[in-house]
């Protein structure tokens, strides 16, 4: 278990989130998507642990420091990585012209009752076949 030590503290947390869309996060898109997701999470001092882009949601178990809230790693996540995609590929922008790539809800659930492998073998058992690269979050291909 890897603890993130503070000052004052030690802490433990993690969480899996889901976010879901229409079917367009595929090929080149997938890609980009996953390497703004890691950009995000670095800038945040986020760990994503593994995760998955499927064609038309995103799975993610990352750890994240105790002075943060999950509904605004939530809002980087979504926010930045939107801005971003509609921006870099004119056919998403046509398709969601109201500027929202993701849908609005997403869920997050603690791995307090259940192991890390646990998780880490659900996301492995997605749809979906990871890119063989160095990184531990890969891209559904289809």
């Amino acid at each position: 278990r890897r603890y993130q030590i503070g000052a004052h503290t030690k802490t433990d947390l993690k969480d899996i989130l889901f976010g879901y869309r229409k079917q367009v996060l595929t090929g080149p898109v997938a890609v980009r998507a996953r390497d703004v997701l890691r950009q995000i999470a670095f800038e945040h001092e986020l760990d994503i642990i593994t995760g998955k882009v499927a064609s038309d949601h995103v799975h993610m178990f990352i750890s994240y420091r105790p002075n943060l809230d999950i509904s605004k790693i939530v809002q980087w996540l979504k926010g930045i990585s939107s801005r971003i995609l509609l921006s870099e590929f004119p056919h998403l922008k046509k398709q969601f012209w109201g500027r929202h790539l993701w849908a609005r809800g997403y869920l997050a659930v603690s791995s307090g009752n259940i192991t890390d492998e646990m998780i880490e073998q659900y996301i492995q058992e997605q749809e979906g076949e990871p890119i063989v690269d160095d990184s531990r979050f890969s891209i559904d291909p289809s």
